[in-house]
């Protein structure tokens, strides 16, 4: 097994426990421990940078992205329409605001899992509810979405599909003059728009 896996389980059992002792908010029902503990097992936690990317670009209404690294990190870089709240701020009012929220699922990111595995400890551990992390992270999301690796042409139907979405994909968040057609029940279809022609002339 991956060491860094191992690593990261020993940190999630030591931070869940850790917060048992965190002072009750008068507003919200902490999480039974025990049910916590499960929940840090299961894998369903997870939402994929692929999944991610599908709801930006058809702009589902049920989700919301939150970025748990610092402001200087969110500043330089983020994803498209995500709040930041950093970890450090996870037991202020702001959370309340952004996370206290039944109807919407929340994703958590950071630059990998730790720090987004920490958030998602302490948001479960607080009472919130529809909370996820998004697997590996702006590192993953990099290597996936923004520079897609072409899988070889012996690949199967399901990796070729996946990397011509994740090539459609890179163009719309790369910048690229694109239109969504999101009725195709085939699967997301990006197409380039034709580009504007300036009036000739002089200004």
């Amino acid at each position: 097994m991956n060491k860094n896996y191992i690593f990261l389980a020993a940190l999630l059992i030591i931070l869940a426990g850790g917060l048992l002792f965190l002072p009750e908010k008068n507003n919200q029902v902490q999480e039974n421990p025990e049910n916590l503990m499960w929940d840090i097992a299961q894998p369903t936690r997870y939402v994929t940078t692929d999944q991610v990317a599908k709801m930006i670009i058809e702009k589902d209404p049920l989700f919301q992205l939150v970025d748990v690294r610092q402001n200087y990190d969110y500043e330089y870089f983020s994803l498209p329409g995500a709040y930041n709240v950093p970890i450090d701020s996870l037991l202020t009012e702001i959370s309340d605001i952004i996370l206290d929220t039944d109807d919407i699922n929340t994703i958590l990111y950071s630059d990998d899992d730790i720090k987004a595995d920490q958030a998602w400890v302490i948001a479960k551990r607080m009472g919130y509810n529809n909370i996820y992390v998004m697997k590996g992270g702006l590192n993953c999301w990099i290597r996936t979405i923004i520079q897609p690796e072409a899988p070889p042409e012996t690949a199967p139907i399901t990796d070729l599909e996946l990397y011509e979405f994740r090539k459609g994909a890179s163009l719309f968040f790369t910048g690229a003059a694109i239109s969504v057609d999101t009725d195709n029940k085939q699967g997301l279809k990006i197409t380039r728009k034709k580009k504007e022609t300036v009036a000739e002339g002089g200004c």
